[in-house]
């Protein structure tokens, strides 16, 4: 029998994404109208609303492999954001460009960076199917961002990082926020940075766990 993904999107808004604590209405909708299983690659898309991070890649020799956040991190996040109508947001690791289509319920215009080839043409293919007309699908370095579409009102980072490259701070509008989580495994601390007067200043928001973002991990030095 199919699977009824209507009835478990609802399901996944009222278990997972309400209960811990997403109020606001854009993005309670957001994620009531974009259909995730369309984003899932189609041998795991019976896992489309389970509370799990869904592997899009295999691990990559000095790498994590790729993953679509978990739904509740993930709103968390945007709420975080406070996404106004005339913002223009960057999504750094688009993976597959469920995010992007999330957001582009929320900003006037989504700036969907990827640099793993694979995955931006897929990600270009779901959006362009689904008629996400605000979304541009872009290739390139995660860690160098996107200046020539900037600056950006909003940027987010789509998995935990132990840095964050200060070209990124510099695409951000006056008064724009960065949302990321730093740190790793069940320890990560979701920040929001905001630019005000040239100044970039954090403020700690909440624990989650989420997967490392490819490119944005320290490799660990040895010492002989």
């Amino acid at each position: 029998m199919a699977a009824d993904f209507s009835m478990l999107r609802q399901r996944m808004v009222d278990g997972q994404i309400r209960t811990v604590d997403v109020t606001k209405l854009g993005v309670l909708a957001a994620f009531l109208t974009v259909p995730r299983e369309k984003f899932v690659p189609e041998n795991l898309r019976e896992l489309s609303y389970t509370d799990e991070a869904i592997p899009l890649t295999a691990s990559r020799a000095g790498g994590r492999g790729r993953y679509l956040m978990k739904p509740a991190a993930l709103a968390k996040l945007l709420q975080a954001a406070d996404i106004k109508s005339e913002d223009v947001v960057l999504d750094i690791g688009a993976g597959t460009g469920y995010s992007a289509a999330l957001l582009s319920k929320l900003a006037s215009s989504v700036i969907a960076l990827e640099e793993d080839e694979k995955l931006a043409a897929y990600a270009n293919e779901n959006l362009q199917n689904g008629s996400y007309d605000n979304v541009v699908v872009v290739k390139g370095p995660l860690t160098k961002g996107y200046a020539e579409e900037g600056p950006f009102d909003v940027i987010l980072l789509e998995g935990a990082v132990d840095f964050i490259p200060e070209g990124l701070f510099a695409q951000l509008r006056e008064g724009g926020r960065l949302l990321v989580a730093e740190g790793q495994g069940n320890s990560a601390v979701a920040r929001l940075y905001m630019k005000e007067d040239g100044v970039v200043s954090a403020r700690r928001l909440f624990n989650l766990a989420i997967n490392p973002l490819e490119g944005f991990v320290k490799t660990p030095e040895f010492v002989f």
